[in-house]
């Protein structure tokens, strides 16, 4: 065998390992967490680096787009790494560890819900804008590694993956969303599409 399709086998192998040592019922509690948010009208914020940037707008245009049921409440979804002048101006202006929470001093309300993705749980531009969501009455859902970090002490409910690499932290985060945006369009369904 080549050494190649080893390692490949090896990649799919710890995938697999990582996907089955999720926790469902906290996966759950994140979806009602996020179900009560969308019935209240409140607001969920998101934001992440690097790879983990990529996650939180992929996870707002889901959880915005693909969970539309006819007569379902809409969910409100804010990428925070979406506006790349607005990122740099905060950047330049104050710190790059001020790009999150200087946007969420002017929008986030009780209420609310901010998720955090930190693979590393410790970027600080991450937890400032955990710490500013927190001060504001926003529920924090955080996204991590296998280590953790200080995130999943400033969060209100928190997935840490059990991979201690990066390729596989980002894949399940990904695959996280997926699973949570699916099971809310389910539960939207069973909820407010009558029975024919």
């Amino acid at each position: 065998m080549k050494p190649s399709v080893q390692y490949i086998e090896s990649y799919l192998a710890e995938l697999q390992k990582t996907v089955a040592n999720l926790p469902a019922d906290l996966i759950d509690q994140i979806v009602d967490t996020l179900l009560a948010c969308a019935e209240r009208g409140n607001r969920v914020f998101m934001f992440g680096n690097g790879g983990s940037a990529s996650t939180a707008s992929h996870f707002a245009c889901d959880l915005s787009k693909n969970t539309i049921v006819p007569g379902a409440p809409r969910f409100k979804v804010f990428a925070l790494t979406d506006n790349v002048e607005l990122l740099t101006a905060w950047a330049n202006d104050t710190s790059y560890a001020n790009v999150f929470a200087g946007q969420l001093e002017a929008l986030v309300d009780p209420g609310d819900v901010a998720i955090g993705i930190s693979c590393s749980g410790n970027s600080p531009n991450v937890l400032n804008g955990v710490e500013m969501a927190r001060s504001r009455g926003a529920t924090i859902i955080g996204m991590t590694g296998d280590k953790g970090g200080r995130l999943p002490s400033m969060s209100d409910l928190c997935i840490k993956t059990t991979s201690p690499f990066i390729e596989q932290q980002e894949n399940i985060h990904l695959a996280l969303e997926h699973c949570i945006c699916m099971t809310i369009r389910t539960e939207y369904q069973k909820k407010y599409v009558p029975v024919v």
